[in-house]
């Protein structure tokens, strides 16, 4: 099953921030199957990490160098994009630039060549990778900064092991001057959980099983590091007669609407529609045909800080059992007893008519 096309994650950050370490640390996480691309964009004109990376089970590596990837090399970039799709065929691709990159410009680039290319690619993430040890704030809070900003989903704080807690605050305080809700967590040693950098793609639903993909089970050694910087909720609901029913999508998609990216990072899961609602663009993915409407089917939905998709499931009703929806919530620290209460209490999820009864189930995972 192909989920709307290869995902894109751009990772950004200053030479020197951990950018590579945090990728090195994620492979672990992944299949053993999972084929990783990159695609890196440093100033100068020798092959930085290029080595370590291939050797690290990376399926393929391009480089673009002597120049800023969203000036003079931007063109250059979706040449490599379609190359890198076309002989390495990977199952995710990640963009490692400069931090001198302007992330709006990639993003932008990635969504052009996305609709020219009917959704071969699509963007799951923009990330930036900021060295605590060393990092001095934004040049300015002028226009420029906050769009910077504003197309950057995530922050991951690094090296902040190094520091005093009097410096760490110093550096949420540079973001807080922007006044714009941006999403952070603090790395362990440059690692950071799989869920939280990465959303659902079509290999995890291959290699792991659809429900698999959409649960979170952190292995062991790592858990402490997931419950410490994220949580977690693990969403059930199902009908009554333990049949599964069509949910409401327009209630779906207004809780889609609703969640902050500063507060709710990521969302994936299954559900059941007869006609699901467009991707957060307005557009319907290809997977979804018009044999395929007004009767149910199983759907998977990978949100992730605002932006999402839904793609339908070849495999029937099988993998949600009785369930009419699972999905798995990934928040700030902090932000998980209130979103419980939320989605228990507002109707934020049901199914579709008035007259279905239903049982909805929110629980914290680990």
């Amino acid at each position: 099953m192909a989920l709307a096309g290869t995902p894109v994650t751009i990772l950004t950050g200053f030479l020197g921030s951990g950018k590579t370490t945090l990728i090195l640390n994620l492979i672990p996480q992944l299949p053993t199957t999972y084929k990783l691309a990159l695609l890196k964009n440093e100033f100068g004109d020798l092959a930085v990490d290029s080595k370590l990376a291939s050797q690290k089970a990376i399926s393929g590596v391009r480089e673009l160098l002597n120049g800023c990837i969203c000036c003079n090399l931007v063109g250059q970039l979706s040449d490599a994009l379609v190359q890198l799709r076309e002989e390495v065929n990977p199952d995710r691709i990640i963009i490692e630039t400069s931090g001198s990159a302007f992330p709006a410009t990639l993003a932008m680039e990635v969504s052009r060549l996305s609709r020219e290319r009917d959704g071969a690619f699509v963007l799951d993430g923009v990330i930036s990778v900021i060295d605590v040890e060393n990092w001095k704030g934004y040049e300015d809070t002028s226009y420029t900064a906050k769009m910077q900003a504003r197309y950057t989903d995530l922050i991951v704080f690094n090296k902040w092991e190094m520091v005093d807690e009097r410096r760490f605050d110093e550096c949420l305080d540079r973001v807080g001057d922007l006044d714009l809700p941006i999403a952070w967590v603090k790395s362990v040693k440059g690692w950071v959980d799989q869920d939280v950098i990465m959303g659902i793609d079509g290999a995890l639903v291959a290699k792991e099983g659809a429900l698999a993909a959409v649960d979170v089970s952190p292995p062991p050694d790592h858990e402490h590091h997931h419950q410490s910087e994220v949580e977690v909720l693990s969403i059930a609901l199902a009908a009554e007669s333990e049949v599964p029913s069509p949910v409401d999508v327009d209630s779906l998609e207004d809780f889609l609407l609703s969640a902050p990216k500063d507060e709710v990072y990521r969302i994936k899961g299954l559900l059941v529609a007869t006609q699901p609602p467009d991707d957060s663009t307005g557009q319907r993915s290809t997977s979804i045909t018009e044999d395929s409407i007004n009767k149910p089917a199983v759907y998977v939905l990978n949100w992730a800080f605002s932006r999402w998709n839904i793609t339908l499931l070849n495999e029937g009703m099988g993998p949600l059992g009785k369930d009419s929806l699972r999905l798995t919530i990934v928040l700030a620290r902090g932000e998980a007893t209130k979103w419980k209460k939320r989605i228990e209490n507002e109707g934020l999820l049901k199914l579709q008519g008035d007259e279905q009864k239903s049982s909805l189930t929110a629980e914290k995972v680990g």
